[in-house]
């Protein structure tokens, strides 16, 4: 199970969200098409590996497609929005059955968990002398 993998220049993996540019020919002209959504799912391996990314259209149908990875088809691969360190699985079915809002939740929570990380350097604290009565 491979979790990330290289197209070109750009290594993307499960949980980024990805812009695919396909070539598309119709009635003889030729032009690019772009998929834009999170990748579900890496398979396969060597010539034979695919990816499935995976969006909300429109009226809030969800649309997957499986590109191989291989394919003279695709013209270029562009990471959007690298996937947060808080997936752990390398398979994202999950999602399938989340909104939007629910999967965006996710992103941020673990962003949050990211930067209780990053806390403040320990400061010296001071002693507190206790004041006597005069």
């Amino acid at each position: 199970m491979a979790i990330r993998i290289k197209k070109d220049n750009a290594e993307f993996g499960v949980g980024d969200t990805v812009a695919v540019s396909q070539k598309v020919v119709e009635s003889g002209k030729e032009r690019l098409q772009e998929f834009e959504g999170l990748v579900i799912s890496i398979k396969g391996r060597d010539k034979g590996k695919t990816f499935t990314v995976r969006r909300i259209g429109v009226q809030k149908i969800g649309i997957e497609r499986i590109f191989p990875l291989d394919s003279s088809v695709i013209e270029k691969v562009v990471v959007v929005k690298i996937g947060s360190r808080g997936i752990r699985r390398a398979k994202l079915y999950y999602t399938r059955e989340q909104s939007r809002k629910e999967i965006e939740r996710i992103y941020t929570r673990n962003k949050r968990d990211r930067s209780k990380e990053k806390t403040k350097p320990a400061t010296k604290s001071k002693k507190k002398t206790k004041k006597t009565p005069k």
